[in-house]
């Protein structure tokens, strides 16, 4: 006989508060929900994307853990909700973590969400999910809203197979190197990025994946939602008039071929990697995404080596 799934609900004592919330200014009663951790997706732009069940469990749990209370004080205001928050975030996920921890323990329920969309996805909830579990405490998901599944749902672009990469490095050498290792994944990548970089990406995207059919959507399910869909190097083309204000997320189609990187591409890619590393590692990092043979990398890295180490006696000189 199957074991019971635990309830997300708690039965109501006969002290405890009335807890409510509200659709179109009508009350509605929300029981209390059982203790444990609740994994509440909220939505990603239109607050009209919550759904019922998350409503009532964030009206029913003792405690909201959010990024930023702020942002999540307009959902809880938009729904009549009264629960209590308090900040959950990167910056003091070590130090709230155990007051948490020591909530669950005294039998409280706790709704952890994120800014926009399903929480752990570029936060630091996991670490917070992996020590509720390691205490025995019991974990719920309230599935909804994801940005990354928006967009793979919009940029008409295969979705049987996806990777998601979640931001890519600020600086333009290191988010350079990373999309090299991306162009060998046989699958279609899903990337955030923010405004203020958006267009040095895009760039960045041409010149290491051009023909590659690509989207992107902007501002997802708010007013001034945007997609737009060519290929990468179209793209990077139009970036100049692209509207930069918002928050993006960047869909690119997998490989059409198994083409192997061209001469220039590995050089450069060695050259990055032998700025840090040695020869043997700077090779063994380079093999496995430029599908060229290993022989050929190790010659060519041993050169460049060698040319590195010519020219800083020159310059000693």
């Amino acid at each position: 006989m199957r074991a019971k799934a635990p309830s997300i609900y708690a039965s109501e004592a006969a002290d405890s508060p009335i807890r409510t919330f509200s659709v179109g200014h009508h009350p509605v009663t929300a029981p209390k929900a059982a203790p444990g951790l609740h994994l509440v997706a909220t939505p990603i732009g239109n607050l009209g994307d919550i759904t019922l069940r998350a409503l009532e469990i964030l009206a029913g749990v003792d405690i909201i853990a959010c990024e930023d209370t702020r942002i999540t004080r307009r959902l809880t205001e938009r729904y009549g909700i009264s629960a209590q928050l308090t900040p959950y975030h990167e910056h003091n996920a070590a130090s709230a973590r155990p007051r948490l921890l020591e909530r669950l323990a005294q039998g409280a329920s706790i709704a952890l969400v994120s800014d926009a969309g399903t929480p752990l996805i570029s936060d630091p909830g996991f670490k917070l999910v992996r020590e509720v579990c390691a205490a025995g405490h019991a974990v719920f998901v309230l599935p909804g809203p994801s940005a990354v599944l928006a967009a793979l749902s919009v940029a008409a672009l295969p979705t049987d197979r996806f990777f998601f990469e979640g931001f890519l490095p600020p600086k333009e050498a290191a988010r350079r190197a990373r999309l090299r290792e991306l162009a060998r994944i046989e699958a279609t990548l899903v990337m955030f990025e923010s405004g203020r970089r958006v267009q040095e990406t895009l760039a960045d995207l041409a010149q290491v994946m051009g023909d590659r059919d690509a989207a992107i959507c902007r501002e997802m399910t708010k007013l001034h939602e945007e997609t737009r869909r060519a290929p990468v190097s179209q793209l990077a083309l139009g970036a100049a008039t692209l509207e930069t204000r918002g928050e993006f997320v960047l869909v690119v189609g997998p490989p059409t071929g198994t083409a192997a990187m061209s001469t220039h591409q590995l050089d450069e890619l060695l050259r990055e990697r032998l700025a840090g590393e040695s020869v043997k590692d700077a090779v063994a990092q380079t093999a496995g995404i430029s599908g060229r043979p290993r022989r050929e990398i190790y010659a060519r890295a041993l050169r460049l080596a060698k040319q590195r180490d010519t020219e800083g006696e020159n310059d000693e000189g």
